[in-house]
């Protein structure tokens, strides 16, 4: 039942493509009748200008079950806005949809309550995405889609768990804070 499932969050990473296409969603999975209903209520209605909240979609007028409310992470201004929100709000956005039913396919999510369950799923997508010659939308797609496919099943399983957290706290080193130590950014 979609009250056993209250809030669960989980965030990926998944590149291989160009610089510019990594994806790295963090989704936040939880019961439409706690407080990610409210929150997804409260985002949709309360639009931000660059950072739009807007539904994950197969196609126009095709919305994914369970419903998924996505949030851009970035804002892109000027004249590369137009072009940046149209690979956001096509490719990426078709892709995350793929991505959540790829979830329920697997068994991540419970197909018997997609209908009581929301995802918020915060979007990274690099503003140099703009500036890739010949991009591969393709490669575009797959590389979102495996990543929010994958973020909801860390979700779903607590992943990783605090044992792992706590044995490796030391072995992990956050990426740019490794490149600020070696003096890279």
């Amino acid at each position: 039942m979609a009250e056993g499932i209250l809030f669960r969050s989980g965030e990926a990473l998944v590149a291989g493509g160009p610089p510019g296409t990594a994806a790295e969603p963090e989704a936040i999975v939880g019961s439409l009748a706690g407080p990610v209903g409210t929150a997804m209520a409260h985002l949709i209605g309360d639009q931000v200008k660059g950072h739009s909240r807007v539904f994950a979609i197969l196609n126009t007028d095709v919305q994914v079950r369970p419903t998924t409310l996505m949030v851009s992470k970035v804002t892109v201004q000027g004249e590369k806005a137009g072009k940046y929100t149209n690979i956001l709000m096509g490719t990426v956005q078709a892709a995350i949809a793929n991505g959540v039913l790829d979830a329920v396919r697997a068994g991540d999510l419970p197909k018997d309550q997609v209908n009581e369950v929301g995802i918020i799923c915060a979007v990274w997508l690099a503003p140099t995405i703009v500036d890739i010659p010949d991009l591969d939308h393709r490669q575009l797609f797959d590389i979102h889609r495996q990543a929010m496919a994958k973020a909801i099943g860390k979700a779903m399983r607590n992943e990783p768990s605090i044992d792992w957290l706590l044995a490796n706290q030391e072995k992990v080193v956050h990426k740019y804070f490794q490149m600020g130590l070696d003096k890279k950014i």
